[in-house]
């Protein structure tokens, strides 16, 4: 039974890498389509308890749980005082403060 388990693991994150990178391709044409790819990788790593690498974790809104993609549905800007990247979800205006380096 373990062993099943943990092939069914190995089968869900290579799903999750190739339907993200399905979705981040297909978010260029149409927005809507990408989400609902986005949310069955939510689903799918909630129900193998699979952690998302950091690069692909920053694609999720942490307000609204939605997918965002920088110039699409969030608005990407500079910060020269504090030396900051602000990417503001356009749904639910949740904004991120990330350190440039």
């Amino acid at each position: 039974m373990r062993q099943k388990r943990s092939r069914q693991k190995a089968i869900a994150v290579s799903q999750v890498d190739a339907i993200l990178n399905e979705a981040l391709q297909t978010a260029r044409n149409d927005i809507t389509l990408a989400k609902q790819q986005a949310a069955i990788v939510r689903r799918i790593c909630l129900k193998f308890n699979i952690r998302l690498p950091y690069q692909k974790r920053q694609l999720f809104c942490r307000g609204c749980k939605t997918f965002i993609v920088p110039g699409i549905n969030a608005r990407v800007r500079t910060s020269n005082k504090q030396k900051m990247l602000l990417l503001t979800c356009l749904e639910c205006n949740h904004v991120y403060r990330r350190p440039l380096q």
